[in-house]
């Protein structure tokens, strides 16, 4: 069942959806915000200071977000995903420092993992490397693109090789010495979600900072939140431009109607699959499964923002009337390429599908 918003964010949403959109607006204050609804808190046990419930009332409740801004469920999954590792992860003294601040708002988590789950699939080497230091690492390297890196207040998480040992996962804070965040990426949009390239020289951390020191164990069990809480973005987004197709329904647009029904058919069955999936635990030994679910989502979007501007019409493409779709359209545009995106999803499935036939 959708989740519907405080009236009071769903506004401040919608208002500040522009400004997301083209930069002008702040990523902190959609994280204050959202931590203010309690949204950060779903499916956070209650003894970790959460709300309780699971994985996915987190995923609703950014597919409402995302109903209203993409850029704000770019942030929420962020920030939610990081939370999510540090539940998952073993080191209680770094969950129990970092966790009240990031439920508040007031520390920004990035999820930094798109390469390594690239990594997982087979599809690219770690980009981030580590040598022994005595009882920590210096770590050396760079990765490209990172979302939620608020300036002077965000830890990332990060895979790294280790040569001769097998590659870990930590947590690092924005002020490591040796860790440099670039300006802002020139996004084409979605632009004020603190989008930016983190490298690493010379930088030392120690064991109080790993989330993980088994990557290749551990990845494999986080990944279906990430991927899920992903799935989410565009759940939000498909539902929205379906909601605008429908609401310029009218005698001209009849023909529209069964296109539009049998589309959000196929959004429900996806989500659907997606709350089984993860329930049952299914996707930790299936992740082929969860692949399919997030290519299919994205081929939804991509027909349901159609759907919008076949109903909206030439009116579309005027301003101010169109400036909201145009800024889905931008937002669809993107769920083909967040990581992993669909072409490495496709890939890694083919390499699946290689290695059953060649066993």
């Amino acid at each position: 069942m959708a989740l519907a918003l405080d009236p009071a964010l769903a506004a401040w949403l919608e208002a500040a959806a522009p400004g997301l959109d083209d930069g002008s607006g702040d990523p902190r204050q959609v994280l204050r915000r959202l931590a203010g609804a309690g949204l950060f808190a779903l499916g956070v046990p209650s003894a970790q200071g959460g709300a309780g419930g699971t994985v996915t009332d987190a995923i609703e409740a950014i597919a409402a977000v995302s109903s209203y801004s993409m850029a704000a469920g770019f942030l929420f999954w962020s920030q939610r995903t990081f939370i999510e590792y540090l539940l998952q992860s073993p080191n209680a003294a770094l969950r129990e420092t970092l966790l009240p601040e990031l439920l508040a708002g007031r520390l920004a988590g990035a999820t930094g993992l798109s390469n390594a789950m690239k990594f997982l699939s087979g599809l690219e080497e770690l980009q981030v490397v580590a040598r022994p230091e005595g009882e920590g690492w210096r770590v050396d390297g760079r990765l490209p693109w990172v979302t939620n890196l608020v300036p002077g207040g965000f830890h990332v998480a990060v895979a790294i090789a280790l040569p001769g040992g097998a590659p870990f996962v930590a947590a690092l804070p924005h002020d490591l010495p040796g860790l440099t965040r670039s300006p802002d990426l020139a996004l084409m949009g979605m632009r004020a979600t603190a989008t930016a390239a983190i490298t690493l020289r010379e930088a030392p951390i120690g064991p109080a900072q790993v989330l993980h020191a088994d990557a290749l164990r551990w990845l494999p069990q986080v990944r279906p939140a990430f991927l899920g809480l992903q799935c989410g973005m565009a759940i939000g987004l498909a539902r929205r431009a379906l909601a605008e197709a429908a609401a310029e329904a009218g005698p001209a647009r009849e023909v529209l109607r069964a296109a539009r029904e049998a589309l959000a058919a196929r959004l429900a069955a996806q989500e659907q699959a997606l709350r089984e999936g993860l329930a049952q635990g299914r996707f930790h030994a299936e992740a082929a499964a969860l692949f399919r679910i997030r290519i299919a989502l994205a081929a939804i979007v991509a027909e349901a923002t159609g759907l919008e501007l076949q109903a909206t019409g030439g009116r579309a493409y005027l301003r101010p009337h169109g400036d909201g779709f145009a800024r889905r359209w931008r937002e669809a545009a993107f769920v083909p390429v967040i990581t992993p995106s669909l072409t490495q999803l496709q890939a890694a499935l083919a390499a699946a599908h290689r290695r059953e036939h060649a066993a």
